[in-house]
């Protein structure tokens, strides 16, 4: 099992790892920040490196599909030369994780601009997307000046865990209609932004919502009769969406 440091610190770019396998899933360290693919959130990329200074790149994050509760970091090559055992500094990459963080928080934000439920979320580093449950349209310039007020004032955003049961008498908390908050442990993580949003969520996210910068709603599209598609696009002030 991998301890998940980035559960509790977003913001914690590197630690010191002890390698538990390496088999044709990836990499699995005994406690990692690398975030995997989840929740419509991308799997950080990176690299580790060695106690004798070799760096070996990481292209992605995934869980592993075979052992419960571990992490399978993708290795660039599949040549990697690391055993069980081996100690590694776990770096990612730190611009990846940061547009990562950025647009999730944006997406919640437009959750709470938007009062319908999600049927599908993307989360890259050069985009996000959400679709909404809905018929009615959405109007693009509102949007974009609901996010720039939004993102304006600041809203403190930070992360805590309430019980299962709590959960089960607040069925109000669950926005997606696609992926349900993980079962069985007891408790469930929510990401609050304070005051506007509160929902169930194991994504990385910035610590205040000025932190997100210049978002801009790039496109909406009908996708079908009950599902209008939201994307959003990143742009410093004065610049295009990126």
């Amino acid at each position: 099992m991998t301890e998940e440091l980035f559960r509790e610190d977003a913001a914690l770019t590197e630690c010191q790892a002890t390698v538990l396998a390496v088999d044709d899933q990836g990499i699995v360290l005994d406690r990692t920040v690398f975030y995997p693919l989840g929740g419509g959130q991308a799997g950080d990329a990176g690299v580790l490196v060695t106690d004798d200074g070799r760096t070996l790149a990481i292209a992605d994050t995934r869980k592993h599909k075979e052992r419960p509760g571990a992490i399978a970091h993708v290795p660039a090559e599949p040549s990697t030369g690391l055993q069980p055992g081996d100690v590694v500094t776990a770096r990612i990459d730190t611009e990846r994780r940061r547009a990562h963080m950025r647009f999730h928080t944006a997406t919640h934000l437009l959750c709470a601009l938007v009062p319908h439920p999600v049927d599908g979320c993307s989360i890259t580093a050069a985009h996000a997307r959400l679709d909404f449950h809905m018929t009615e349209p959405l109007d693009k310039d509102a949007l974009n000046a609901g996010l720039a007020r939004l993102v304006a004032e600041g809203h403190p955003v930070r992360h805590r865990w309430i019980s299962e049961a709590e959960l089960d008498a607040n069925p109000g908390l669950v926005r997606s209609m696609s992926v349900q908050p993980p079962r069985g442990l007891g408790r469930v993580r929510v990401l609050e932004i304070e005051g506007v949003d509160l929902q169930p969520c194991g994504g990385t996210h910035v610590a205040n919502t000025a932190e997100v910068g210049a978002v801009v709603v790039t496109k909406i599209e009908k996708k079908s009769a009950t599902t209008r598609r939201v994307v959003l696009g990143l742009a410093e002030p004065g610049g295009s969406p990126g």
